[in-house]
This record gives structure tokens, C-alpha cells and sequence, in this order.
């Protein structure tokens, strides 16, 4: 399961993370990994494909390092399959020409995503290449939790609905809950909080993904770093009218909203603690708002299940910030929800005092969910990795 080391003779698996900025290349079993990062600032690499090329560069040339082309397979993260890829699918021609049909869908992310793509299918033409989506592990959601009541041809003809993102992360440390509860996934109600710069939080309702927070962009649900969470949608028309073009909105609600709108400071929760525990009240309704944004959405999520078995916690701030995971839990008791103080301060695994939910918090391994799943698309073995759910 994610985050259990894979023995040293699981196959070579070389995982590629592209971010609109950044690029990360690991290989697993060894956790060897190279980033690249401020792609396309002066003195940086120009694009991703230069970016591809140093990191490949770097890893083939490691101490002991075997050659690339050895690898079993490369997993690619893509932020966004549509409604088209609902599982990991190995990358031919055909595959490419779909997934730029799907940019417009993710403009931020799958370009960056197909970029590295191309890089790596050139120069490892041929090892298998598995692109696995973000998007895949809520194709589960039923319509009515997918759908917008917007018209019709919104959702035919420009595929207007709510995706959800993060799956690799939720599909994971859910797994790990489950186990760390010693009790099988499928009998489980969980909610699952993946608490970053990016934030999102999903219903798992027996092993399937039922609701969660971001929809048809990852900019929806949850307060983030940067980015604003749910809004009016008015809110955007207002804006248009007063003169704000859509470029404008795009680079403000990605950029510049979030934590860092909120307290005109900073989207780092460590920076805003500090200045909030100094008396910055801008700082201080920041980390009081990502924290009531939270709350709702366990109660949101819980009630979409008809229950709550556990709490998960993950992510930068959701696995290493003890203060915010009680600002989010603390008066929750009538609910079955209680936190440990010293278990929290501790960072669990398990924090909750003995109440009726469970509360985990659990590391999260979106590369070694990757690597997994990049595997059990070619069809390879997983190398007998203990613990692993198929």
C-alpha cells in the first residue's frame, strides 16, 4: 500500500510530475528524484522539455544508477482525464491527440502534463508510458453529485460537470486508514482531507469516491494557497462587466486568492501563523476561514455517505500542522468527533480520544500510487509489495 517501501527486486518505475512551473522526476523503488523548478524564469530551464532532459540527466547519472531506458515503466501524472479516462491508460498517438483535445478542460495543468509526456516518450521510445489521471478515482460520483444544473449543452458539448481532482491522493491514504484501522476499506465511511497549497476533501463511501470538494477545476471547494475555493459565479459576471477580462479572473482566482487574498501576506500557513500569533488580524481571519471551510466540508461529506466511520488528514498542512487539524475538529464532539491532545501534538497516526469516528493522520504517497498504478496497467508485477489492495 502507499507509503510501505517497495523490496528492493519491485520493478524500476520512473514517476514524472509536471506542474505548470515545476517538474519532478523520481524512480521507485530507490526514491531517487530530481526537481526542476521556476521553468521558464530567466536563468531556468526555458520550458519543460529542457526541464525533462536535466532531470533524466541527473537521476541516469546518480551513483550506482541503472540506465533510464531500463526502467519497466514510466508513470506520467495528467491533472485531467475528462470523462474520456476513468482509469490508468498506457500512452500511445491516439492517446496524445485526445488528451490535447482535454486542455482546454485544465489549461493550467495539462499542458504542462503533455509536455513532459512528449519529452519522455522521445527519449524513452520504448518503455511503456501510463498516464494517470487526477481526475479517474471520483469517476465513481453518481450524476447527480456530478452534474451542475446548468443547460444541457453546456455539459454535452463542453463537458461542464464536476471531475473532482487529488484521487491518487485520497485513493491512497484511504487505503492506509483502513488498514491502520485494521478493518477493510469497503466497510468504511470515510472522509479525506488533503490539506496543501492545493486543498480538496472527498466523500469515500466504502471504497468509492461519492463527493468531493473540487469540481470542474481544481480551483472549487476548499480555501487554498492561492487559490479562492468556491465563489458566486455572479461574483465573476460582476467582474467581467466592470471592465476585468477573463485572462485577468484566470491569473487572480489561480494566483493571487486563497490565504495569501485573504491575508495579503502570505499562502504559507507557517508564515501566517507567525504574523497572526503577532496580532495580524487579516492573517488571523485567513487561517479562521481555510479551518470553517473545512469544517463545513466534513459535515457536506459525512452527511452525502449517511454517516462517518473516520477523519483523514494529509497533505503539507494536513499532516504537520497539529494547531489547524484541532481549529478544524475542536466542538465536534455531539458528533462522534474528539482529538487526543497529545496524540495530535504528536501527529497520530491516530488522534482522535476513543470517540465514535476515528481521526488518522496519514502521510501521503501520490508517486507510489502512480508507480502502482502505472504497473497494474501494463500488466507487471508489483513485486510482491505486503499489504497492497488490488
Amino acid at each position: 500500500m502507499p507509503g510501505t517501501p517497495m523490496p528492493s527486486d519491485a520493478p524500476d518505475v520512473l514517476v514524472v510530475n509536471a506542474g505548470s512551473s515545476s517538474l519532478k522526476v523520481g524512480r521507485r523503488p530507490s526514491g531517487a528524484a530530481v526537481l526542476v523548478e521556476r521553468i521558464g524564469e530567466p536563468g531556468q530551464a526555458p520550458d519543460h522539455v529542457e526541464a525533462w532532459r536535466r532531470a533524466a540527466a541527473e537521476l541516469a547519472d546518480a551513483p550506482g544508477a541503472t540506465p533510464l531506458d531500463r526502467v519497466a515503466v514510466v508513470a506520467h501524472r495528467m491533472v485531467h482525464g475528462g470523462e474520456r479516462y476513468t482509469e490508468p491508460t498506457v500512452v500511445d498517438d491516439a492517446v496524445i491527440d485526445v488528451l490535447e483535445q482535454l486542455v482546454p478542460l485544465a489549461p493550467l495543468h495539462n499542458p504542462a502534463n503533455l509536455a513532459a509526456l512528449r519529452a519522455a516518450r522521445a527519449a524513452l521510445p520504448h518503455v511503456p508510458h501510463v498516464a494517470v489521471f487526477d481526475t479517474a478515482f471520483h469517476a465513481t460520483m453518481p450524476p447527480h453529485a456530478y452534474r451542475y444544473a446548468v443547460p444541457e449543452s453546456w455539459y454535452r458539448e463542453h463537458g461542464v460537470r464536476r471531475y473532482g481532482f487529488h484521487g491518487p491522493s485520497h485513493d491512497g491514504v484511504t487505503r492506509r486508514a483502513a488498514a491502520l484501522l485494521e478493518r477493510p476499506r469497503e466497510t468504511l465511511r470515510i472522509v479525506s482531507l488533503h490539506l496543501g497549497n492545493g486543498a480538496s476533501a472527498a466523500a469515500v463511501d466504502r471504497g468509492r469516491s461519492v463527493e468531493t470538494t473540487m469540481g470542474f477545476t481544481p480551483i472549487d471547494g476548499l480555501i487554498m494557497g492561492t487559490r479562492s475555493g468556491s465563489l458566486d459565479p455572479g461574483v465573476l459576471l460582476h467582474l467581467l462587466r466592470t471592465g476585468k477580462s477573463a485572462e485577468e479572473l484566470d491569473v487572480e482566482l489561480n494566483r493571487a486568492s486563497g490565504l495569501l487574498g485573504l491575508s495579503g501576506r502570505s499562502n504559507d500557513v507557517r508564515d501566517l501563523r507567525r504574523a497572526a500569533d503577532d496580532g495580524d488580524e487579516r492573517a488571523a481571519l485567513a487561517l479562521r476561514a481555510f479551518a470553517y471551510r473545512a469544517r463545513l466540508a466534513i459535515g457536506s461529506l459525512a452527511f452525502a455517505m449517511g454517516g462517518l466511520d473516520a477523519v483523514v488528514f494529509t497533505g503539507g498542512i494536513g499532516e504537520h500542522d497539529a494547531r489547524m487539524r484541532s481549529e478544524i475538529l475542536t466542538g465536534l464532539e455531539g458528533f462522534g468527533i474528539a482529538v487526543d491532545p497529545d496524540a495530535n501534538a504528536a501527529h497520530g497516526p491516530r488522534i482522535d480520544a476513543d470517540g465514535a469516528v476515528a481521526v488518522l493522520v496519514v502521510a501521503t504517497d501520490e508517486e507510489g500510487m502512480m508507480a502502482d498504478a502505472a504497473l497494474a496497467a501494463v500488466g507487471a508485477s508489483d513485486g510482491g509489495r505486503p499489504g497492497r489492495e488490488p
